[in-house]
Order: C-alpha cells, then sequence, then structure tokens
C-alpha cells in the first residue's frame, strides 16, 4: 500500500500547511478569532478545490448541512465552529494518496480503496501540528466511522465515535449523494435524505440523521410561509 510520506508531499500540500501556519498564529479575541479563522480556512478550501476539482464545492457544501445540524443540537458557539471548520477541510488527507487516485476518474479496485480509506488519518495528521485545529483533527479522523462500528479506519461505533464526527459523517454524504437525472434541488435533497434514512443506525447516527431531516423539512416550509406573507 502506497501513500506520500509528509516529507515527500506535493508543493501544494507545503503551500496549504503554510497558510495554515499564518492562522495559527494568530491572537485575537475569541469571536474576532473565529471570524477570521474561518474567513483563512476558506481560502485553504479554495485551493482545495482548485487541487481536486472533482470536489470542488463539496467542503462549502458539506460546512452548511454541518453547521445547520450542530445548531439544531444546540452546540455552543466554538464547538460549531470546529465542526465548521473540520466541514471544510475533511477531504484534506486526499492530497496525500497516490496521484492516481486524487482524479476522482476511475473506479478504485481492492488495494485502492484500501488506500483511500486512509485519507482521514492522513488529514488528521496532516492538520496535528495546527494548535487552533486540536478539535478538528479529531472530528477529520473519524468522519468514516459508522455507528455499527464497520467504518475506518479505527472501528469506532455508536456514541464512542465523537459527536463532531457523527455530525460530519451525515453531513458528508448528505453532500456528496448524486441522484441522476434530478435537477431541482428540493427533488435531489428528498432522495437523498431518504438514503440517508435507510443507513440510520448502521453507517449514520440515527438522531444526527434525523436532526437533518427536520432541519431540511423546515427550510422546505421556510419558502411557503414566506409566500402567504406576500
Amino acid at each position: 500500500m502506497q501513500v506520500h510520506r509528509l516529507d515527500q508531499v506535493q508543493p501544494a500540500v507545503l503551500a496549504i500547511q503554510g497558510m495554515l501556519k499564518k492562522i495559527d498564529r494568530l491572537s485575537l479575541s475569541p469571536a474576532s478569532q473565529r471570524d477570521l479563522e474561518s474567513i483563512l480556512v476558506r481560502q485553504v478550501t479554495r485551493e482545495l478545490d482548485r487541487l481536486l476539482p472533482w470536489q470542488a464545492g463539496h467542503g462549502e457544501a458539506t460546512a452548511v448541512s454541518a453547521v445547520r445540524i450542530g445548531q439544531a443540537m444546540g452546540l455552543d458557539d466554538e464547538p460549531l465552529h470546529q465542526l465548521e471548520l473540520a466541514a471544510l477541510l475533511h477531504d484534506i488527507g486526499l492530497l496525500m494518496l497516490p496521484p492516481h487516485l486524487q482524479t476522482g476518474r476511475e473506479s478504485p479496485d481492492t488495494e485502492s480503496y484500501t488506500t483511500i480509506q486512509n485519507h482521514p488519518r492522513l488529514g488528521s495528521i496532516l492538520l496535528e501540528p495546527f494548535t487552533f485545529l486540536r478539535e478538528v483533527t479529531v472530528m477529520i479522523a473519524h468522519h468514516h466511522e459508522r455507528w455499527d462500528g464497520s467504518g475506518y479506519p479505527y472501528g469506532l461505533r455508536g456514541e464512542f465515535i465523537p459527536l463532531g464526527a457523527r455530525i460530519l459523517a451525515v453531513a458528508d454524504a448528505f453532500s456528496a449523494i448524486h441522484v441522476p437525472h434530478t435537477h431541482d434541488r428540493f427533488g435531489r435533497d428528498r432522495v437523498a435524505l431518504r438514503i440517508l434514512q435507510i443507513s440510520a443506525g448502521t453507517q449514520f447516527d440515527p438522531l444526527v440523521v434525523k436532526t437533518l431531516v427536520e432541519c431540511c423539512s423546515e427550510m422546505q416550509r421556510a419558502p411557503l410561509r414566506e409566500q402567504r406573507h406576500e
């Protein structure tokens, strides 16, 4: 199984680490620190989109859903902020894979799929040196664990999986699900939510899935209420 060592990664990854190092040196009030970290990490996300164009926009979309779920579950400002950063950066470990596995163009064979399963662990290793991402690395490391314990890379189950990682797993899947021949956003979301509901209790935390379903239902009702008041 071949993966890139940290001292052999491509220059673009080193450039991203340089961007994160500058953020790590900031010293502001908590609220200002969170705001600036969000802005600057989004710049890193744009660089990830450039390097992994087939993933472009996925980090932002995952962050929107993750924050929505976190707010509905009552997370405080700092855990919510860490969740947002984790969602924006959750696939950064893909940059540590062999180049032919970074394109998203081919269906991986068994050996390649095993290598791809290392990307949460590699992402957490890449981000571990940065103090402001301490909680983020935990969420990224575990965002492909499964509720029933059959996930990767560590095989954690149930509530042994950190809550942020459980939220991130649902938001990641919700953003990534592709529904062919469906161009209406609400139609696509309904199918994606149904897929998540089927997988609740096996792949995903049932409470997190339920919370996302309720959030999406509320969003769909909001335009109707706005129309009635026009």
